[in-house]
């Protein structure tokens, strides 16, 4: 009987066989998928053909224009050099169209179109899918559902409790003003506006300024902002699974943690509130129902509408919302404030329709939000005539349209006065809070946040910028300072007794 056995030459050669067949079949998929690449790119410069944009690298896109956190600046220059709209390349084969024009504006609010998934998909991870994802139908669910909890009767007596939560903070200030240095207020503001949303929508019980943990959930979403605001721009960044590989997968994974650890908390603690002996009862006979109150009680009684993961999506997102973009206004209408000191007067601020101003002149030189992101579901015709296919992801570039020339004339003064009473603005020339039928839910609560914080902050300081620390506003997905925004508080000499203002 003969045994056959592979010589070692005839095994390596089998190999080496196999191997060539392997990098022809690798060699193979990288030029089909470079051809797909190419086509993808040539129909996006055919589609784009009518909005000029300045020069891009065919690979690398516009990342020369857009380095070192000067996006807000660029935009400026593009708004105006090219009318309307301009094509921002992330890359080769991504583009973004911006738009920064009230008309289009309208146009493209007016519509139902999706939020763009290669963008806002990355947020999915820390805030899941809540009002700010969805689309379709069950978001329209669950808008229905939680407008009730921003009934005028429910918002009225939110504003003692943000006017306490101002007074704690205010307080802090006082205390630091012996230290005889600039105070960076948006980490203060930020604590305070936490402390606000978790009193006024989750039925939270006293101060969370100075928990440890409240700090720490707040330099989370810091640092996610950062995180999935450069995700976004990195083109080997898109792939999930490379991603969690990376060192910046793996921060976001454990700021995701962190996040997450707060709001199930919150949830939990009033779970537990809740099933104490008449509490649900008592609840259930209210005519008004806070956020929370009205999660719990949609997924106690249809779970088949809210799912466990349905809950804690819709109060990551407005945890996150409810306090990061109100945080952001309030800091950037505080240093606004500070470098105009003539609109600090009092007899201007004890009027609250001048107040109310002040607010909105700031929120247009700082929106909180700088840009949203839709992608067409179908094609679409402006009013100028020009037309973008379906498929096309275009931005709203809110900071643009606030710093248009064409719309706002000098747009980098700071005048109040443009929101006078009987001003006449285009419909969609201001948009702080969005605007159609997904404009934000929490509008009202929010500028009700801002006008309590600004009144009593400028009835008790006198608010001066500081002259080396000059704020740089950045975009993240929240109006950021590359540096912080650093203000001197000087004690006014008899504050007026704030507990009678508001």
């Amino acid at each position: 009987m003969s045994v056959s056995v592979l010589s070692p030459s005839r095994l390596l050669g089998d190999v080496s066989g196999i191997l060539q067949a392997a990098s022809l079949l690798i060699l193979l998929l990288l030029l089909i998928k470079a051809v797909q690449l190419y086509l993808h790119r040539q129909w996006l410069l055919k589609a784009l053909q009518q909005f000029p944009c300045p020069p891009s690298h065919w690979l690398f896109g516009h990342i020369q224009e857009l380095q070192q956190d000067q996006e807000l600046q660029r935009i400026q220059k593009w708004v105006e050099t090219f009318p309307s709209a301009c094509p921002h390349w992330l890359w080769g084969g991504k583009v973004r169209v911006q738009l920064y024009d009230p008309d289009y504006m309208k146009v493209i609010l007016g519509r139902s179109d999706p939020k763009s998934h290669g963008s806002y998909r990355f947020l999915a991870p820390w805030i899941g899918y809540g009002l700010l994802l969805l689309n379709g139908q069950t978001w329209f669910q669950h808008r229905r559902m939680l407008t009730p909890a921003f009934h005028y009767d429910i918002l009225k007596p939110y504003v003692g409790l943000m006017a306490d939560s101002v007074r704690v903070m205010l307080d802090k200030w006082e205390e630091l003003l012996g230290q005889d240095s600039p105070l960076e207020v948006f980490q203060h503001v930020s604590l305070m506006t936490l402390d606000t949303i978790m009193k006024c929508a989750f039925s939270h019980q006293g101060s969370i300024q100075v928990d440890r943990n409240s700090q720490s959930y707040i330099q989370a979403i810091s640092d996610l902002n950062n995180l999935v605001f450069s995700r976004v721009r990195n083109a080997f960044h898109q792939n999930d699974t490379i991603y969690s590989l990376t060192s910046a997968g793996r921060w976001t994974h454990r700021a995701c943690q962190l996040a997450h650890q707060h709001t199930d908390q919150v949830i939990q603690l009033r779970k537990a509130q809740l099933q104490k002996e008449g509490e649900l009862e008592k609840i259930k006979r209210k005519r008004h129902l806070d956020f929370l109150d009205i999660l719990l009680l949609a997924k106690m009684e249809n779970g088949s509408i809210l799912s466990d993961k349905d809950l804690r999506a819709e109060v990551d997102t407005f945890m996150f919302e409810g306090h990061d973009t109100t945080a952001s206004g309030i800091s950037w209408i505080l240093y606004a404030l500070a470098t105009h000191p003539k609109h600090q007067e009092r007899n201007h601020l004890d009027q609250m329709p001048y107040t109310t101003m002040c607010i909105k002149e700031a929120l247009r030189l700082y929106p909180p939000v700088p840009g949203i992101g839709r992608e067409l579901s179908t094609p679409v015709t402006f009013p100028d005539g020009r037309s973008l296919p379906k498929g096309i992801m275009v931005l709203l570039s809110i900071y643009g349209l606030h710093h248009n020339p064409k719309v706002w004339p000098n747009p980098e003064v700071f005048d109040p006065f443009r929101f006078a009473p009987g001003s006449a603005q285009h419909s969609h020339a201001f948009l702080p809070f969005s605007g159609g039928s997904r404009n934000c839910i929490g509008k009202q609560f929010a500028m009700n946040e801002l006008k309590v914080a600004t009144a009593l902050t400028l009835l008790r300081f006198e608010l001066l910028p500081d002259p080396t620390r000059i704020p740089i506003p950045i975009a993240r997905l929240v109006l950021k300072s590359k540096n912080g925004i650093h203000l001197r508080l000087r004690r006014l000499p008899n504050p007026c007794e704030d507990k009678d203002q508001l």
